[in-house]
């Protein structure tokens, strides 16, 4: 099967929860029965000289125009008509927003999966027009997509509710990769932090992550015996990214920038607790990154985030600074530096059997 994959940055090295997945999932698809293709954003590629291929997946680098609310979708439309004249037999689609080009997809006679990662219009950065093609772009998928993925029991429900769709929806959760804990701290020297006494989030800026929010409960912390650490930056410099980074200097707050890799292994293996205030998720792969860890986590009590059936401590009330201080300091103070975890649910070998079992599914169509 010739697959391409649209409607993503791209991989590697590249922040944000949809690249993540892919950079775990296409790999594993590809070879033997799937030749995997994922369309780039040419913007944000950072290799010199770009990749045209890495573990097995080819790359298709295209401009994307910087259009606030259409970059995605206007990219993704290229995508199609190039999975189109390469004559593939799948397009795979990734959120909600690229999805508005489902009718130019069908109408070109391509089939099409949709990966719904979550509900992208309730992301507070959107104006009313980019929430708008986002509504739509979901509408498309949920009529239009001959298969659609969903990465939580929440969308699940939602395409069952909202579109009294049920056939052709399949559950496939996010994965995370375990790894060994890393043995080097060189990194944490090179910040200047010590194991086990700083608390961690890891994100992109915007303002749907709260980061904001995490720096005014850790000033209510006032525990000098813990740093606070944010790794993560923003992909476009804006009045929101700004602030927060005014914010965190004023405070001591270390912000690493973007971090892959063996630097991003230490700061999670050492944490002495994760902390996600996010007030939009889809299911946080940074979170199950955590656990993968056996980090002491906490979360806010998002539907998204609440579905990884977390213990109650490890949930504080979305919008109340208060709570999350207090449920940090109750976390912080237990003896056990380690917590135990089932992510049998989250593995990506099974991830992508799944999603193979989806394409084979079109030999029926």
């Amino acid at each position: 099967m010739n697959i391409v994959v649209t409607g993503l940055r791209g991989f590697p090295n590249i922040q944000g929860g949809i690249e993540t997945h892919c950079e775990e999932l296409y790999p594993r698809l590809a070879g033997g029965e799937c030749h995997v293709t994922v369309v780039r954003r040419k913007n944000f590629v950072k290799e010199d000289p770009p990749y045209t291929n890495y573990k097995g997946v080819h790359f298709k680098d295209i401009n994307a125009p910087r259009i606030t609310g259409l970059e995605a979708a206007l990219h993704t439309m290229y995508a199609v008509w190039y999975a189109y004249r390469s004559k593939a037999d799948i397009v795979h689609i990734h959120a909600i927003g690229p999805a508005i080009t489902v009718p130019f997809a069908r109408l070109l006679g391509l089939k099409v999966v949709v990966t719904h990662h979550g509900p992208d219009y309730d992301r507070e950065k959107w104006g009313f027009f980019a929430k708008s093609i986002l509504k739509l772009g979901e509408y498309f998928a949920a009529k239009q997509a001959h298969q659609i993925i969903a990465i939580s029991t929440v969308i699940t429900d939602l395409l069952k509710k909202k579109y009294k769709r049920t056939k052709g929806v399949h559950l496939i959760y996010n994965g995370v990769t375990t790894l060994p804990k890393p043995s080097s701290t060189d990194f944490l020297q090179h910040l200047g932090i010590k194991p086990n006494q700083y608390i961690l989030a890891v994100g992109r800026f915007v303002e749907e992550k709260r980061f904001d929010w995490l720096i005014e409960a850790y000033i209510k912390l006032n525990n000098p015996n813990y740093q606070l650490v944010i790794a993560g930056d923003a992909d476009y410099e804006s009045s929101y990214s700004t602030y927060l980074k005014n914010f965190a200097y004023e405070n001591d707050v270390i912000l690493t920038g973007i971090v892959k890799g063996e630097k991003l292994a230490e700061l999670y293996a050492h944490a002495a607790l994760f902390v996600l205030p996010s007030s939009h998720e889809g299911l946080p792969i940074t979170l199950l990154e955590a656990m993968s860890y056996k980090r002491k986590v906490l979360a806010s009590d998002i539907p998204a985030n609440l579905a990884v059936r977390l213990e109650e401590s490890s949930y504080f009330t979305l919008n109340s600074t208060k709570d999350m201080k207090e449920k940090m300091a109750g976390l912080l103070a237990r003896p056990e530096t380690e917590q135990a975890y089932d992510l049998s649910l989250y593995d990506w070998d099974n991830i992508a059997v799944q999603t193979h079992d989806v394409y084979k599914e079109y030999e029926t169509i």
